[in-house]
C-alpha cells in the first residue's frame, strides 16, 4: 500500500471508531506493522491533522475533522450507488428524491476517470415490484420526529384488523422490502414494537420529548433484537 492511502486509511479507521484505536489495532486493520502506523500517525499529527492520543492508550479523530469528498475509493463509490439504487426503488418520495441527489453530486465531485462507476454502474439493485402501501402517514413526519425525539399518539390497526390507540417513543422507519415499519417504544406495552406505516388509521404528532435519549434508546432495542435471536 502506498503511503498516501496508508494515511488515508488511518484517518478512515479512526472516523469509523466508536472510541480510542491503539497503533497495534489500526495495524491489524491494514494489515502492517505497528511501528509503521506509529511513524504515520506522527506524520499526520505534524500535518495539523487533529488526532489525540498516546501510545499504550489509543487515538481518535477530533469530530469535525473531514476529508474532501474526492478522496473515495471505486469500492466506496459503487456503495454508495448501490445504495443509492435501492433507496431509490425502495424508499418514500422524498428519501427516494435525496437519493438521487446524492447520485448527481458524486457524479459532479469525483474525478472523471471514476465518473463511469456513477453514469455506468457494474453494480445495480432490482427495480421495485410493487408501490408500497404507505396509507395516509407522512413518513418524513415520522423521520423528523424521531431526530427531535418526540411522542407520537398512535391510532393503529393489526392484522386482524383489532384497533387500538397508544402512546410511543419513536426510534426509527424502517424500510424493507415490501413493508415499512415504524420501530418504537410503546408506553402500553412497556417494550419495543413494530408498526406497519399501512396500518396507521391517524399520527398524533406531540409536542412531548420522552424522557431517554433516542440513541440510548436504540442501543437498548439492538440489545432487544440480540436477546431475542
Amino acid at each position: 500500500m502506498r503511503r498516501a492511502d496508508r494515511l488515508f486509511e488511518i484517518l478512515q479507521v479512526l472516523r469509523r471508531a466508536k472510541g480510542p484505536m491503539t497503533a497495534s489495532a489500526i495495524a491489524e486493520k491494514l494489515e502492517t506493522s505497528q511501528r509503521t502506523v506509529y511513524r504515520d500517525l506522527a506524520a499526520l499529527m505534524a500535518r495539523r491533522v487533529p488526532i489525540r492520543g498516546e501510545a499504550g492508550v489509543g487515538y481518535v479523530l477530533e469530530r469535525g475533522f473531514d476529508l474532501p469528498p474526492l478522496m473515495l475509493t471505486p469500492s466506496e463509490i459503487e456503495a454508495v450507488v448501490l445504495g443509492a439504487q435501492w433507496v431509490a426503488a425502495n424508499a418514500d418520495k422524498t428519501l427516494s428524491a435525496a437519493a438521487e441527489g446524492v447520485l448527481a453530486k458524486v457524479a459532479a465531485i469525483v474525478p472523471e476517470h471514476l465518473r463511469e462507476l456513477v453514469d455506468d454502474p457494474v453494480v445495480g439493485t432490482p427495480p421495485a415490484r410493487h408501490k408500497h402501501p404507505d396509507g395516509t402517514v407522512d413518513l418524513g413526519r415520522l423521520r423528523e420526529w424521531s431526530r427531535k425525539q418526540l411522542k407520537l399518539h398512535l391510532h393503529y390497526t393489526d392484522a386482524e384488523g383489532l384497533t387500538s390507540q397508544r402512546t410511543v417513543w419513536p426510534i426509527l422507519v424502517g424500510y424493507v422490502t415490501g413493508v415499512r415499519v415504524l420501530i418504537a417504544w410503546c408506553e402500553l406495552r412497556r417494550d419495543f414494537r413494530y408498526f406497519r406505516t399501512e396500518r396507521l388509521l391517524s399520527v398524533d404528532f406531540l409536542d412531548t420529548p420522552y424522557p431517554e435519549r433516542r440513541a440510548a434508546l436504540r442501543r437498548r432495542w439492538e440489545a432487544h433484537l440480540k436477546l431475542s435471536k
